[in-house]
């Protein structure tokens, strides 16, 4: 992904702490699961924690494609990020990223043998960004309720490459 890109998604990430991870299940059907994005710069990967165990390690095993799916309503941000994922154990990467709260999740921290990385390339990126145009989407939705035609400005929507 290239620089601009990135620092473009990174952008749009500000402020989201939650996504939603979206993989493939054995019998097919798509399985969706919030996780917590922990604070760092983006350079063309996603990294989240997650245990080795987890319905999700399996299922990447057979399928690795996923979608990342963010959203920042107050400020109208929202991202759809494709790519592929993989678990790995990586305690340098691990602690870089750690925060206390997981301890919720993994009681004997850096060092619980549960704790792994789901790291994601990103392959595709798209989003919706209609941050500071919010009187000209209310503007454009009342004209499109009224003449019953679709709304024209509902702020930016770009692909990244």
């Amino acid at each position: 992904m290239n620089p601009e890109a990135c620092a473009k998604l990174t952008d749009l990430m500000r402020d989201v702490s939650v996504a939603m991870l979206t993989t493939t299940a054995e019998d097919g059907s798509l399985r969706s699961r919030p996780m917590g994005i922990p604070k760092y710069e983006f350079e063309g990967e996603l990294w989240f924690f997650t245990a080795v165990d987890a319905p999700k390690a399996g299922e990447l095993a057979e399928d690795e494609r996923v979608n990342v799916s963010l959203a920042e309503p107050k400020h109208e941000r929202y991202v759809s990020i494709s790519g592929r994922a993989r678990v790995l154990r990586d305690p340098v990467k691990a602690k870089e990223l750690w925060s206390p709260l997981l301890k919720a999740w993994f009681p004997g921290g850096l060092d619980d043998p549960r704790l792994a990385l789901l790291r994601i390339g990103v392959d595709h990126a798209e989003y919706w960004d209609a941050k500071g145009n919010q009187m000209m989407v209310f503007a454009s939705l009342v004209k499109a309720a009224v003449t019953g035609t679709p709304p024209a400005h509902l702020g930016k929507h770009k692909k990244l490459a």
